[in-house]
């Protein structure tokens, strides 16, 4: 009887070991699964800076004045393009009545996305459109309207920062900066964001997100963005080892039940880090968290 009772024992603690030691394997194996996830996403991230839409190319951005405003590399354009990039004079950008226009310069050569050349072309004329995008030599561009002004944004295909850019330095890897929230759509005013040129709009609100650090209560409003719920947030990191003015998070909308989970893994860098001719928006002040969010990117070169 004994030596029955002895060998279940036996068998209950090597069962409860071979238990414990699936349950290791499976933690294990989940923890595996997690990191390389967030590589490829970062990775994506590094690819989606190179690419021509990117980040990394910027050249300049460039105020259109009312009426006509000239563009080239020659010193005595309203609007001088980098030396050596292009033709010295293209032509000439009109700014009329809320829309954008230009004309090319005889025997200057500009083309557009479909490889035809370009002589006279109506760049912007209402907000909904895709901005169209014109060709020369390494440059392209198209413009941009913040508040009631128009920007030129100007692109080089082969600037310096593509050759020298490598990587985003991150925070390790940690699952425990992965957070449960609840989404709070009862509370939808619509969000006051403001970008780093001043200008302020009223964004669309998808709700207020509920979560806890440390056994501590937090919230984000965050912004509906299609699929997506989009986060713009500052905390205590943006000191010295993050970017000054916060960082993005975009984080799918809820389940039915409201839950969601907020990565900070996936928490990046705003565009302004990596050129000084974007057009960041900035936290609003309640997305201003008394924590230390040790995850995401870090702090990227010296913008």
């Amino acid at each position: 009887m004994f030596k029955n009772q002895n060998k279940h024992i036996i068998y209950t603690i090597l069962l409860l070991m071979l238990l414990g030691v699936n349950k290791q394997n499976a933690a294990q194996t989940t923890d595996s699964v997690y990191v390389n996830e967030i590589k490829v996403f970062h990775q994506k991230r590094i690819n989606n800076l190179k690419k021509e839409e990117g980040w990394l190319n910027l050249a300049g951005r460039f105020l259109l004045h009312e009426g006509s405003n000239t563009i080239g590399c020659g010193k005595k354009n309203t609007i001088v393009f980098p030396k050596g990039k292009s033709a010295k004079n293209i032509g000439n950008i009109l700014v009329k009545d809320n829309t954008v226009s230009i004309e090319i310069r005889n025997g200057v050569e500009v083309w557009n996305a479909q490889k035809e050349r370009v002589s006279k072309q109506l760049l912007y004329m209402n907000d909904t459109a895709d901005p169209l995008v014109l060709f020369h030599q390494s440059l392209n561009w198209h413009i941009i309207k913040r508040g009631n002004d128009f920007y030129l944004r100007l692109r080089d295909l082969n600037h310096e920062n593509l050759k020298k850019f490598t990587d985003v330095p991150t925070y390790p890897i940690d699952a425990q900066w992965k957070v449960e929230a609840i989404l709070d759509t009862t509370i939808k005013d619509s969000i006051e964001i403001t970008n780093i040129l001043g200008n302020v709009s009223n964004q669309a609100s998808a709700g207020k997100l509920r979560f806890s650090i440390n056994g501590k209560q937090y919230t984000l409003d965050a912004l509906d963005e299609d699929e997506n719920l989009f986060i713009i947030f500052a905390d205590e990191t943006n000191n010295s080892e993050t970017y000054y003015t916060g960082r993005f998070l975009t984080v799918p909308k809820p389940d039915k039940n409201g839950t969601l989970y907020l990565d900070f893994n996936k928490a990046v860098n705003p565009p302004c880090a990596f050129t000084d001719f974007a057009t960041c928006p900035l936290p609003p002040k309640q997305n201003v968290l008394p924590v230390s969010i040790t995850a995401g990117e870090k702090r990227y070169g010296n913008h």
